[in-house]
């Protein structure tokens, strides 16, 4: 049974309408998650239909759902081909991708995601990484504080936000989110102390778990995986993610120039479908974690 404190899927009917579900296809979800996404996919799928999912947290596992047509991965979406060949998968009909963090590890303290609570600070999205929010914090350089905090939260005073946390190991460090909050409180105007420190805790989450390069490794295995004419939907939460989604949807890299064909034409493994697809005022009334979210869809050329 599906566990109540998990979200209900951001654009739900939207990113599954997008990969044009064949009834006998091959899908995967790589952020199971509460598993509404996977729910939705297997009810367009016919009896011959198959459904491989993915999460790293196993936390999930308990949302499993009992159907023969259905597998749940207890990994990271950055090792997609490697298990999905295991599984004797060459090809898939279509990927689909729920970025970001999960209202069921935002809500549980003891993971030490949110703002809201005064708890250990862990950010770990499974159990098996090795390095906590407290290790960045606590025995990280001053130069690489500074590349997480301007890299990952954009944040303007990211120098000095460094030279604080190094400050604060002479008085025993910072553990917990209250300690995290009084070494930056100087360094937050006042009314904009939750969106700033908000974009501290990103910084470090992504950090921790190492979130944009697992989506870079995950975006370069798509064109390997998805059979012609099948469709990747991806939602991202932030600029940060939906850059990279952008940019690989438009050009198949990241960086550095892009390659084009004689007359001129990117050499894309991937056309863009339609524009970019955001939750109507509605769902974000009913959800205000949708909010940020973002939709492409895209078609395997």
């Amino acid at each position: 049974m599906m566990e109540t404190n998990y979200h209900k899927p951001v654009l739900l009917k939207e990113s599954v309408d997008g990969l044009e579900i064949k009834q006998d296809g091959v899908y995967v979800d790589v952020t199971f998650g509460g598993g509404g996404h996977s729910r939705a996919i297997l009810e367009r799928l016919g009896a011959k239909g198959k459904l491989i999912a993915f999460d790293q947290d196993e936390a999930a596992l308990a949302n499993a759902i009992e159907d023969e047509r259905f597998t749940l991965i207890n990994e990271n979406f950055r090792y997609l081909r490697q298990f999905l060949k295991f599984y004797g998968i060459q090809k898939v009909d279509g990927v689909l991708a729920d970025f970001g963090v999960s209202s069921h590890q935002f809500d549980d303290p003891e993971r030490g995601f949110s703002t809201r609570f005064d708890k250990a600070l862990d950010m770990r999205m499974s159990s098996r990484i090795h390095t906590s929010a407290q290790d960045v914090l606590n025995t990280y350089s001053e130069a690489d504080l500074k590349k997480v905090f301007w890299r990952y939260g954009e944040l303007k005073r990211a120098a000095a936000m460094a030279k604080a946390v190094i400050a604060s190991r002479e008085t025993g460090g910072i553990t917990t989110t209250d300690d995290l909050k009084k070494v930056m409180l100087k360094y937050m105007p006042r009314h904009k102390e939750n969106k700033i420190m908000a974009q501290i805790f990103q910084a470090i989450r992504i950090e921790v778990n190492q979130e944009l390069e697992a989506i870079k490794e995950f975006l370069l295995q798509t064109p390997q995986v998805v059979s012609q004419g099948g469709r990747v939907s991806l939602i991202s939460y932030h600029s940060l993610e939906d850059r990279l989604v952008k940019r690989f949807i438009r050009t198949g890299k990241f960086e550095g120039e892009v390659e084009k064909d004689f007359y001129g034409n990117p050499l894309a493994p991937f056309k863009g479908i339609g524009k970019m697809i955001q939750p109507s005022t509605d769902e974000i009334a009913e959800n205000n974690r949708a909010r940020s979210a973002r939709l492409r869809i895209a078609e395997r050329l």
